[in-house]
């Protein structure tokens, strides 16, 4: 073994070897911060244009929800800045507290009088002028956990043994995954097991296993989708949803019409109409379908490349990590951030059930925004500290 990655085959083959590259004369965890930084320039632009109707309608003016986001923006940057020069394996130290502290929020939120309940979901604690959303800090205490999990039990030679790895993981996901569930929130349940998923593969954990283990989530996820009314509607509205136009699939079709009026230019910054009460969740989960009207195919598309960027510069840093822990690390960011941008897209342009998860440094959010770009320094510090593209 001549490094992390050497480890697993699919991270082996994404980097090319024996050739010196731009990035590597960049440096990949440069380049990943110039791309986080122009998506959330980009978001922060949208998220004026897209809540500026609505804003205006609760607050008296148009610059309410822009004043928060640059408010959660200044937040994001710090955490951004303070993780990525926070040696990563410092994290390991906190996982039991992260972990514990999270269940005990995930349970908080369900209790009566401590949970803030919006749309039917009990998902916000208040906490005077701002609410947290404990889902969020589960996304990274569960993967700091089970990175750590994953890499003693390789170091201890026991991957193989569904007792010495598997099992722990599943158990602890399980409640975290659960608790989130009871919310209800299918969307961030369905991320939580992605970041676990990729984890579990990257590790080596059995194929065997994997293919049961994907086999399981997806039943399950189906049948939960069916299971409740409105999950249900959703998930079938998306097969149709010019069925039920004023009802079950109004959301979808008015994403649709607005990307569609966008054409390959789109109408221009703040010139779109979807947000004049149209479209529900503009400046939140349906924000990519007011870039698409706005700025058009074009601009729909360049943030998609911005995201596949990322995508390959994770890789790229997962693959050349110090150590497992920083590669296990560094894949499950970058699993968690496409994972959620690919649900988010996905919904706004009519290929998947609609899940209620924001796109990632774009939609408007509190917690989401801030734990997203601590998260993302961790990804940076691992790709900061990688070893070096070889030179022959």
């Amino acid at each position: 073994m001549t490094g992390v990655a050497a480890s697993h085959p699919a991270i082996r083959s994404a980097v090319a070897r024996g050739k010196t590259t731009p990035v590597s004369r960049l440096g990949t965890h440069n380049l990943l911060l110039a791309v986080v930084l122009v998506l959330h320039f980009v978001g922060v632009v949208m998220v004026l244009s897209a809540s500026a109707v609505q804003a205006l309608d609760e607050f008296g003016s148009t610059w309410g929800y822009f004043k928060r986001q640059v408010a959660w923006s200044a937040l994001g940057l710090a955490a951004l800045l303070i993780t990525s020069r926070i040696d990563y394996r410092q994290w390991l130290r906190f996982r039991v507290p992260l972990l514990m502290s999270s269940v005990l929020l995930l349970v908080a939120v369900l209790i009566p009088g401590m949970g803030l309940s919006r749309n039917g979901s009990s998902r916000w604690i208040s906490m005077g002028p701002v609410s947290l959303q404990p889902s969020e800090l589960a996304k990274l205490s569960l993967l700091v956990w089970v990175a750590h999990l994953l890499a003693r039990a390789h170091r201890r030679g026991r991957l193989a043994d569904p007792h010495g790895a598997l099992l722990p993981a599943m158990a602890v996901t399980g409640l975290v995954a659960g608790l989130v569930l009871v919310e209800p929130d299918l969307g961030t349940t369905v991320v939580l097991a992605s970041i676990v998923g990729v984890l579990l593969w990257v590790s080596g954990i059995p194929l065997r296993w994997m293919v049961g283990l994907g086999a399981a989530g997806f039943m399950g996820t189906l049948i939960l989708g069916l299971a409740a009314g409105y999950r249900r509607a959703r998930l079938l509205s998306f097969l149709d949803p010019w069925a039920d136009p004023q009802n079950a699939g109004y959301q979808i079709v008015q994403s649709l019409v607005g990307l569609g009026t966008g054409g390959l230019t789109g109408v221009g910054l703040g010139a779109g109409r979807s947000k004049w009460g149209f479209l529900p969740n503009a400046h939140t989960d349906f924000i990519y379908a007011i870039v698409g009207e706005e700025l058009g195919f074009l601009g729909a598309v360049a943030v998609l490349a911005l995201f596949v960027a990322l995508a390959v510069l994770g890789i790229r840093a997962a693959a050349r990590a110090p150590d497992r822990v920083g590669m296990l690390l560094a894949a499950g960011v970058t699993a968690w951030i496409l994972v959620q941008a690919f649900i988010n897209i996905g919904a706004v342009i009519g290929v998947l059930p609609i899940t209620g998860v924001p796109l990632p440094f774009v939609s408007f959010g509190g917690t989401a925004l801030v734990v997203t770009m601590a998260a993302t320094g961790i990804l940076v510090n691992v790709a900061r500290q990688g070893r070096p593209a070889p030179v022959r």
